[in-house]
């Protein structure tokens, strides 16, 4: 149990850096501009649909700016939502690592990106970016975040390129590696005995090396993030697709479902620490089904998506005819 304590400066033996040095104001402006670039991004993508931007203050100073996006031509659904939290009790979903900041005055803020395209070509994806401050015994920050992909129609030139880009913000083999294996466990439906999708990277109470790297990585992550994904959009968009691709859609949309509703941490942690409920699940897809013994299951046709669902893939050195290449 945390003792209540007041906010003070942090002792400039932890971590060696002084409040000057450890800014979650710098990180906050950052993700805001992140915000507004990719809502820019995606509605020169979509050409049609236009993101409803809203802000809500709170009275202890938190802000949240949910910007959401539906009926698009391309997108049908798309939120992009950035927060800033003050609080007295910590919640239990914000760390694993640290159990005993539960319950700590804490400051945080985030980022986060979900997209659900209209067609199925086109892969959804996740990005979350997100620190916290915790007043402890020490003032204790640490970053979190990462990002995933979740194809309905496999491309294997997609992809190998979507972790390449990962690998290539990791700056090593060694950390891509350690980032890579943490997503595959991370988004795992173990109900199902499959991952929600192919991955990428993810990272969990990450404070190695200092503020300064930690956040030149976030930042890097972020920045990717949006690049890679608009390169596999840009490939997919105009591709045409069949009413049994798009029912297949629907059905996969429901495994996603049932992560965000019954695993997904952040989840928890926006219920648990009382935020607009509207932004929380705004990250679940718009339509969804769940058939009961449906044909499309055992369909030969999607078994290569299927049979890939599962950690420990080396997509860097995916073999081109396992996956459709139309």
């Amino acid at each position: 149990m945390c003792e209540p304590l007041v906010w003070r400066a942090l002792s400039p033996k932890f971590l060696h850096a002084t409040m000057t040095e450890v800014s979650i104001e710098t990180v906050k402006e950052f993700f805001i501009d992140l915000q507004e670039r990719i809502v820019g991004t995606f509605e020169e993508l979509d050409g049609v649909g236009k993101f409803l931007k809203e802000s809500f203050d709170s009275p202890n100073g938190g802000l949240a700016q949910p910007r959401v996006l539906t009926n698009g031509d391309l997108f049908e659904k798309a939120a992009v939502q950035f927060s800033y939290s003050v609080g007295d009790r910590l919640p239990s979903a914000a760390t694993e690592r640290y159990p005993n900041l539960a319950n700590c005055p804490f400051r945080a803020t985030a980022i986060s990106v979900i997209v659900h395209p209209r067609n199925p070509h086109v892969p959804t994806t996740h990005l979350n970016l997100r620190m916290f401050l915790v007043q402890a015994q020490e003032l204790i920050w640490f970053f979190g975040g990462g990002f995933d992909l979740t194809p309905y129609i496999l491309f294997s030139e997609d992809i190998r390129f979507w972790h390449e880009q990962a690998r290539a913000a990791c700056g090593s083999d060694a950390r891509y590696v350690e980032l890579k294996e943490n997503c595959d466990q991370y988004f795992f439906l173990p109900h199902r005995g499959e991952t929600r999708g192919v991955g990428g990277i993810f990272f969990d109470d990450f404070n190695v090396g200092g503020f300064d790297d930690c956040f030149k990585f976030v930042r890097t992550v972020g920045e990717t993030f949006l690049h890679a994904y608009t390169t596999i959009v840009k490939r997919r968009a105009q591709s045409q697709w069949t009413s049994e691709e798009e029912e297949w859609m629907l059905v996969r949309r429901g495994r996603y479902a049932e992560f965000n509703l019954a695993i997904d941490r952040g989840t928890k942690y926006g219920m648990q620490s009382g935020r607009r409920i509207e932004s929380v699940l705004a990250s679940l897809p718009p339509r969804v089904i769940w058939p009961y013994q449906h044909d499309l299951l055992e369909s030969a046709k999607f078994a290569n998506l299927t049979s890939m669902l599962r950690p420990g893939i080396n997509w860097l050195e995916i073999v081109d005819n396992s996956v459709d290449k139309s």
